[in-house]
């Protein structure tokens, strides 16, 4: 009984570490990481699908849940105005099947 609850205290906290819910702050200073949006997929470090509600974001895949609120968030962002001052270049795709890492060094920066 023991073990069986050390395993689920476990997974339930492995799976929030690698949750993706997002809260977009109004100055770079407050944001966890600064993302600028490219305009084509191929230049982007991560294709990001913004999905509707907080259950379906699944592991740090790039589907992303935007909160209203600051502590909801597992990170925060700040959109920045050009490439050179980003830390994650992203872009938003229409399908979440379309999600994914195009840059896998940029994968465990973003795991939390």
């Amino acid at each position: 009984m023991k073990n069986t609850l050390a395993l689920l205290a476990l997974l339930f906290l492995s799976q929030s570490l690698m949750s993706q819910r997002v809260f977009q702050t109004n100055a770079d200073y407050q944001a966890d990481y600064n993302v600028f949006e490219v305009d084509r997929d191929y230049k982007a470090d991560l294709l990001v699908y913004k999905v509707d509600r907080d259950y379906k974001v699944r592991g740090n895949e790039g589907l992303w849940y935007f909160t209203d609120r600051e502590y909801q968030a597992d990170f925060t962002i700040f959109m920045v105005d050009r490439e050179y001052q980003a830390d994650l270049k992203v872009f938003f795709v229409g399908s979440d099947y379309r999600v994914g890492w195009r840059n896998n060094s940029l994968k465990m920066k973003l795991t939390y």
